[in-house]
């Protein structure tokens, strides 16, 4: 790439395709973003779309918005949205509840269609959270099922038969690795277990083919790359041929095939649907819906165009300008296997995390010693790549990061 100053990212900046949409956010001046991939920031269009549903429709129109205003199937129409971006028919994705109870969902669900099989096959790169669910499930079943790890980069040799369902999640929260969605999953059914993708770093980020793979099933959040807000309502993919095979273990009304006949048995409905559970989060959703319509608008292949163009200009910055700070990437080098975030190491990576976050450059720390930088082309100038890596460079030359202030840990790192 061999960038010369800064002066040509501004160039890049002024012929981007995607420049305008930085427009449609609420970016605090002077800040820049690199935490995308852990929270998207705040659509413009969001306060005034959830405005509308709190004064008018819940305000004005009561309970008669379900109706009205298509409440009852924004679950849906928000599902269908999703699965434009991952590669999925509209009637395959639902928005539903959060990541870890829809992974829960999916995962009892898997292991009823594969019952003389017990192992769960994961990474132990994998999220804690879709580790500690499987834990509980085990528990909760006490039938000897198995929560069997390995290195993320065994996973696809460890696949043999006397897997049920191989649960992975296709970026690493922590290097940005891609696992390869079609080669585990091919290989997986060739033995005849099950998939489930978690795409928390994945959807939103990069184009996803789940039918292109013949995923069976997967989970993703709303409130990182999709910008639907703190605690957005997830989404879970279940997979055509599975739909009606699919016992839900939360036998909610919203997934009954009637919810309005207040019938005393449970009959799941047909298709996707079934999945529902609660009274869907009609705020948080609409919150969701807003995210969503700037998402589509750009398009994944502009996205992830850019997004790979920052990434790799990202990296050669930090090894250009910060070489003498003992920084050491962590995550591929190699574009075609990384999604759009990257993690450098660094044995004091809290506290100088802490002090950029100070200096208005927003990433995050994952432990032990990971600084974490999240690309999101929708709303990132190439000119904030190149002031980030110099503000880095300056609290390293001048050891402002080392600072007591800086070594106190946070709640939420």
């Amino acid at each position: 790439m061999s960038v010369v100053s800064r002066e040509d990212l501004l160039k890049w900046d002024r012929n981007d395709p995607l420049g305008p949409m930085r427009a449609q956010f609420r970016i605090p001046a002077g800040t820049i973003y690199l935490d995308g991939n852990s929270l998207g920031p705040m659509p413009r269009t969001t306060p005034e779309r959830v405005a509308k549903a709190v004064e008018e429709e819940w305000g004005e129109d009561l309970i008669r918005s379900w109706n009205k205003h298509g409440w009852i199937e924004l679950p849906q129409r928000c599902g269908a949205k999703i699965a434009a971006l991952i590669g999925a028919a509209a009637h395959e994705v639902v928005v539903a509840d959060s990541t870890s109870v829809n992974l829960f969902k999916l995962l009892a669900a898997a292991l009823r269609l594969r019952p003389d099989r017990r192992v769960i096959l994961s990474d132990t790169g994998n999220f804690p959270t879709d580790l500690y669910v499987a834990q509980g499930l085990i528990e909760l079943l006490d039938k000897g099922h198995e929560l069997r790890l390995v290195e993320p980069e065994k996973a696809l040799e460890a696949i043999d038969d006397s897997v049920a369902l191989v649960m992975l999640t296709q970026t690493d929260y922590r290097s940005g690795r891609r696992h390869d969605m079609a080669e585990i999953t091919s290989k997986a059914h060739g033995m005849g277990a099950l998939v489930l993708w978690d795409l928390a770093h994945s959807a939103g980020a990069f184009p996803v083919d789940l039918r292109g793979a013949k995923a069976d099933f997967a989970v993703g959040c709303g409130y990182k790359y999709l910008n639907g807000g703190p605690g957005a309502p997830a989404f879970l993919f279940v997979a055509e041929q599975h739909q009606n095979q699919v016992r839900p273990p939360l036998s909610g009304w919203m997934g009954h095939e009637a919810p309005f006949q207040f019938d005393r048995d449970y009959r799941p409905a047909a298709g996707i649907s079934r999945n529902l559970c609660g009274t869907p989060a009609i705020l948080s959703m609409t919150a969701l819906d807003a995210g969503l319509d700037i998402v589509q608008k750009a398009g994944m292949t502009a996205i992830r165009e850019k997004s790979v163009r920052m990434t790799e200009l990202f990296i050669e910055l930090m090894e250009t300008h910060c070489a003498d700070f003992g920084f050491e990437l962590f995550g591929p080098r190699d574009p075609e296997i990384r999604g759009s975030q990257v993690s450098f190491r660094h044995q004091q990576g809290y506290p100088i995390m802490a002090a950029l976050i100070e200096q208005n450059v927003i990433g995050d720390f994952r432990a032990p010693d990971i600084l974490r930088f999240g690309f999101t082309p929708l709303y990132l100038r190439y000119g904030d790549i190149w002031d980030a890596v110099q503000i880095l460079r300056d609290i390293m030359t001048d050891g402002s990061w080392d600072q007591p202030k800086f070594h106190k840990r946070q709640a939420v790192t």
